[in-house]
């Protein structure tokens, strides 16, 4: 579980801020409250470089006793930054905005607690583990005019920005014809997630399901935003189990068909990978890109020409690292557009995508979106 948890803490700082990099302007640091610490991601905002100053964390909800001194140890947390109500905290330590650490299914109770506060906040994806609880989260936001955003590790990821920024600005691939996202792992008990992880992970309702929700939310996110926002005409899912004695009430295998006027999109969210991945492959007329990881493309813009490998800079503060990201937003140096990433808009249409996904799954037949 250590070793874990250093590749996870090793791994997000990738994405950390650079202290070098282009300044925003000078604010004080935007109070933020954690709430939970059941989702592993959490190791995020603990372990990161807060040498910007731009956040401080001023208080943590997490009724598990254990849990919290578990990482009160493993970070030296001040014991006063724990409480066992999300109320309490809110109302002692008054944050600007607060970020969701624990399971999905508690992503709506976390913004009906926060909304009417006026307290902006910031969810891991997915927004939520249904198309219900996403619209009275999105009510909720509109009503008490506060920020909503869902954070997504392929955010960060200048390959992914670098695709997009190709095919916009006709680099000679031509129009989108089909883009296939790939993520997953070998599962995650099997890569060693935290116990309290697994147990709401692998639930179909804390979870809305399994690695359809768990690694189908990345795909629907980022083709969203590479058909700027439109939403699919059909949607065709099939999801298997292939190791019932592990993932007994889920599903650990996810394809997904997107249709669009002229273009297709593939998901492939699995448990189930020999290796980590989280890669994105968009051809076009003429040529293709594939985002390989964070910061590595190869592409093609003819067919009789050799492939090149490219690699991108990480992104530019604070857009490299979601904190920095909020911080920005909770201060009007950044405002979100409808079609960005980390959007309202382009979440609700993931909703619509995976709750598509898992009844025709069920039902073994397409769903056909209406506009």
């Amino acid at each position: 579980m250590t070793s874990l948890i250093l590749a996870l803490v090793t791994l997000l700082s990738t994405f950390s801020v650079d202290p070098e990099s282009t300044s925003s302007s000078q604010n004080e640091p935007v109070k933020i409250a954690v709430a939970g610490l059941t989702h592993d991601h959490v190791h995020w905002i603990f372990g990161r470089d807060n040498s910007r100053n731009d956040i401080e964390v001023v208080g943590i909800y997490e009724p598990n006793e254990e849990l919290w001194q578990r990482y009160m140890e493993m970070y030296d947390l001040d014991q006063n930054l724990h409480f066992d109500d999300l109320f309490d905290m809110l109302n002692e330590t008054h944050p600007e905005a607060i970020t969701a650490f624990g399971s999905t299914y508690d992503h709506l109770q976390l913004v009906e607690t926060a909304a009417p506060l006026g307290v902006h906040v910031m969810v891991e994806k997915p927004l939520a583990v249904n198309l219900d609880h996403a619209l009275r989260m999105k009510k909720l936001a509109d009503e008490n005019d506060i920020h909503l955003i869902t954070n997504y590790e392929t955010t960060w990821y200048s390959s992914n920005q670098e695709v997009k920024r190709l095919f916009e600005h006709d680099k000679g691939f031509g129009k989108i014809r089909k883009v296939t996202v790939n993520d997953g792992h070998q599962g995650p008990k099997e890569i060693g997630v935290s116990e309290e992880f697994l147990e709401w992970l692998t639930d179909p309702v804390l979870n809305g399901g399994g690695a359809i929700m768990d690694f189908g939310c990345y795909g629907a996110n980022l083709i969203t935003w590479l058909m700027d926002g439109q939403e699919p005409t059909s949607v065709t899912a099939v999801t298997q189990t292939h190791k019932p004695g592990i993932y007994p009430h889920v599903d650990d295998e996810a394809t997904i068909i997107l249709t669009y006027p002229g273009v297709q999109g593939v998901i492939q969210a699995s448990w189930n990978w020999p290796y980590n991945r989280k890669d994105m492959q968009v051809y076009g007329e003429h040529g293709y890109a594939f985002a390989q990881d964070n910061q590595n493309l190869q592409i093609l813009k003819r067919a009789d020409e050799s492939p090149e490998n490219i690699s991108i800079d990480p992104r530019e503060y604070p857009y490299n690292d979601p904190f920095s990201y909020l911080a920005a937003v909770v201060n009007d140096d950044i405002t979100v557009q409808e079609t960005d990433l980390s959007s309202l808009s382009n979440n609700i249409t993931v909703m619509k995508i995976l709750d598509a996904a898992k009844k025709s799954a069920e039902t073994g037949k397409t769903i056909t979106l209406t506009p």
